[in-house]
């Protein structure tokens, strides 16, 4: 019997930072699509990961239930002034610098983004909200803080935090943040901490949207190492209805780890990706000749699992999306929108002096 949930929250006006990029602009169009009584205000920074036109048509078509704002995070005028003009009563914090590399050739600005970043909202919620009832703050973090497990076992909301690259530390930080604002001035927050998440608009610095380009250009597929690092893989759309019921359900103070039960080895996935690019693409199969590893980069953390069973017992979350099932849809997104891929652009110079190349800027 899954256990009772105390807290419940209708969310009306909605701040969902970093809603322009990947998970973000999902999770936007899935809550929109699922409360029309939702109205929703993105602050995202635009920076590279970024992009307004994922969100083009939910602007032109629903200006009454949506805005956008272009700016910082950090800029605490324009979040107090947010929260001001449009009574916001929920706060889904996504704004990151969220890529393992970049932090470790500038984890300067993940600091600032990333711990900085966390504070302003956290205070800005606080002076906004005061001791007002019917408000939350739901922050989302990674399962990337925990460290990195041996052959077996499983990251569990009580397992210490070990992180092992600038990145996990900054968002380890924030998550130490978002909890002291609880326990301390009361702040009404929820907290999740999610495994590597995969599917459309994902900008391709990741290691699925990267491949794919990869491989129709026609390039090597740079595998770090070995490749036997594993990750547990949550599709997007599993992640999003995930974030939707914590924010709705879940208890003040709380942290859920979400994950997508679908644990791969990095070069086993590589080569799923391949045997779908060679069932859509067979003119160019096999595509798993152009898998190459490069030297492993530093601090790569070997294995990460999530144990999900606090949020499927108390919520009665489960993911829905098989991995299979989700990579080959993955694929079939991004060959039929080819066009939305080369309008990314990566800064190569961090991947390039670890051993990767990336695709041409057109």
């Amino acid at each position: 019997m899954a256990e009772q949930v105390r807290d419940n929250h209708v969310p009306r006006r909605v701040l969902v930072t970093g809603g322009a990029g990947f998970i973000g602009s999902n999770l936007v169009r899935h809550l929109l699509v699922t409360d029309r009584a939702l109205r929703i205000v993105v602050l995202d920074a635009l920076t590279y990961a970024g992009n307004r036109g994922n969100l083009a048509a939910i602007e032109r078509d629903q200006p009454e239930r949506y805005r956008f704002v272009h700016g910082d995070i950090c800029d605490r005028p324009l979040v107090d002034r947010l929260f001001s003009e449009e009574a916001i009563d929920t706060v889904i914090h996504l704004a990151a610098e969220s890529h393992v590399d970049r932090s470790i050739d500038a984890p300067a600005v993940f600091l600032r983004t990333n711990v900085e970043g966390t504070m302003i909202l956290l205070q800005a919620a606080r002076q906004a909200w005061g001791n007002r009832d019917g408000v939350r703050f739901h922050h989302v973090s990674t399962d990337e803080v925990y460290g990195s497990l041996g052959a077996t076992g499983a990251f569990s909301e009580d397992s210490p935090y070990d992180p092992s690259s600038p990145y996990s530390a900054s968002k380890a930080a924030s998550d130490h943040l978002v909890r002291a604002w609880h326990h301390t001035f009361g702040l009404p927050v929820t907290i999740s901490n999610c495994s590597n998440n995969y599917g459309p608009y994902q900008f391709p610095e990741k290691l699925i949207p990267l491949m794919i380009a990869k491989a129709l250009a026609g390039e090597p597929l740079p595998v770090y190492g070995d490749g036997g690092n594993v990750r547990d893989w949550l599709h997007v759309d599993d992640h999003c209805r995930a974030l939707d019921r914590i924010v709705r359900a879940g208890r003040s103070g709380r942290t859920y780890n979400v994950g997508g039960q679908g644990e791969r080895s990095n070069l086993d996935l590589v080569r799923a990706l391949c045997a779908t690019l060679d069932r859509e693409r067979p003119t160019a199969a096999p595509h798993d000749r152009l898998i190459t590893f490069v030297p492993d980069r530093p601090g790569h953390d070997r294995r990460y699992a999530i144990d999900a069973a606090r949020i499927a017992r108390e919520l009665s979350w489960r993911p829905a999306v098989a991995l299979d099932q989700g990579l080959a849809a993955t694929v079939r997104w991004y060959l039929d929108c080819g066009d939305w891929m080369p309008g990314a652009t990566i800064d190569r110079e961090g991947t390039r002096r670890r051993g990767l190349t990336v695709p041409p800027t057109p």
